[in-house]
């Protein structure tokens, strides 16, 4: 393959925009080399500036459950097109993709859009202190909440692949909202309650972890943080950015019978578009701005293209249920296909290839994975046309729109490569 006009517009971006990215990750640095810069997408494939085809399983990072420019998500943005692109004001489709999502999630009786997950996720927990009146709020070890000064504490996702421990420019006293536990572990929990129950605000949680590369709970540790929070009045709070409407319609809450109290999407509610949303328990959510004191607000929430093709991907999903079992058999044999040498974690269409010889279950046992050898995986996979994503510390993604055909060609890479 050659990269010439990627290596071009890598050199341009450089003296423009810090790192030549609009996010750390994507500047390739722990896998080495440059990266490509892609064109355009069409079902499970992305085509580079310089011709390049790629099988791609980092899917915009989760969004593309349904593959790239899905006929129902583009028809329904050419029909918005039709009636502009913003309105700083109320339209009937905010409120037809909050009844959907209300409808799929239980335990969102309100819900409020916002244009990001890290927006969903930084006002989840200013609701849960609100509506508590405690301050402290309890995170997860390589769990990635957005880039909420609070809530970078020992975060996973990009920090972990720049190995960055805390980032600069968050004020001690932000930091020190936060209680940073061990992911699985319930002795940490109940540790952290003893010594802070009347304190804590909220405990929020990727159910299953993404950003740390895909690392799935343990049995019963999502059924203790309900109890334990319900027993001291502290709200549960699940991101779901990333697993909402991916692992199941319903999410991963549906998966493992649990109901938080606030829970978090993004991603695929966007059908590719930038959108999130954060909404629970109706007697929480009525302490939100214009109905109680919290405030939060945005010019461009319920933008009228991504509320469309986020609709138009949750009327897909609910018509055709059987996109979840077909996502499950085609992760169940991606999985069984992996490189000798390596610890296999799935959940559903999300999954990594760890290159360590131990379970991953929590932030420590994922660092130490050889981050040197997954480079050079990840490199000999990119020159085979297998896209994956650049960081050991990342899920990757199947999305509906990879045939079995895919499925076989990129196992008979790993096989190759083997």
């Amino acid at each position: 393959m050659t990269h010439t006009k990627s290596e071009q517009l890598f050199s341009r971006a450089q003296r423009r925009i810090p790192g030549g990215v609009n996010s750390p990750v994507r500047a390739f640095r722990s896998v080495g080399g440059n990266p490509p810069f892609i064109e355009r997408g069409d079902g499970a494939r992305i085509v580079d500036a310089d011709g390049n085809q790629y099988l791609d399983y980092v899917g915009s990072w989760g969004p593309l459950l349904l593959g790239h420019r899905h006929p129902c998500i583009i028809a329904a943005l050419e029909r918005a097109l039709e009636s502009g692109t913003s309105f700083g004001a109320p339209t009937e489709r905010e409120v037809e993709l909050a009844e959907r999502i209300c409808e799929a999630v239980p335990s969102m009786e309100m819900v409020r859009l916002v244009n990001s997950g890290t927006e969903a996720t930084m006002a989840a927990i200013r609701v849960a202190r609100g509506f508590t009146g405690r301050s402290l709020a309890v995170k997860f070890e390589g769990c990635y909440h957005g880039h909420v000064d609070s809530l970078l504490v020992k975060a996973g996702s990009g920090m972990a692949t720049l190995g960055i421990p805390d980032t600069q420019g968050v004020p001690k006293a932000f930091a020190d909202t936060t209680i940073a536990l061990p992911f699985n572990s319930a002795e940490a929990i109940e540790q952290a309650f003893r010594a802070h129950a009347d304190e804590i605000a909220a405990v929020i949680v990727e159910p299953v972890v993404g950003n740390m590369g895909c690392v799935p709970p343990a049995p019963g540790f999502l059924t203790l943080l309900r109890e334990t929070t319900e027993r001291h009045g502290a709200l549960l709070i699940f991101d779901e950015v990333m697993t909402g409407f991916r692992l199941a319609y319903g999410g991963a809450q549906q998966l493992f019978g649990i109901r938080p109290d606030l829970t978090t999407l993004g991603k695929v509610i966007g059908g590719g578009l930038p959108v999130g949303a954060y909404g629970g328990r109706a007697d929480i959510m009525k302490k939100v701005a214009p109905l109680g004191p919290v405030y939060q607000a945005g010019t461009l929430s319920g933008n009228p293209l991504a509320v469309s093709a986020g609709l138009a991907m949750l009327d897909y999903l609910r018509e055709h249920p059987e996109v979840y079992g077909e996502l499950e058999r085609k992760g169940m044999r991606l999985a069984a296909t992996a490189p000798p040498g390596t610890t296999v974690n799935r959940a559903g269409s999300m999954f990594t290839f760890f290159f360590a010889d131990q379970p991953v279950t929590d932030y420590e046992s994922a660092k130490r994975s050889d981050a040197t050898r997954f480079a050079r995986f990840h490199r000999a996979m990119l020159d085979q046309g297998i896209y994956l994503p650049p960081s050991q510390f990342e899920a990757a993604f199947i999305s509906a729109a990879h045939s079995e055909e895919d499925i076989a060609r990129t196992a008979a890479a790993f096989k190759a490569w083997s």
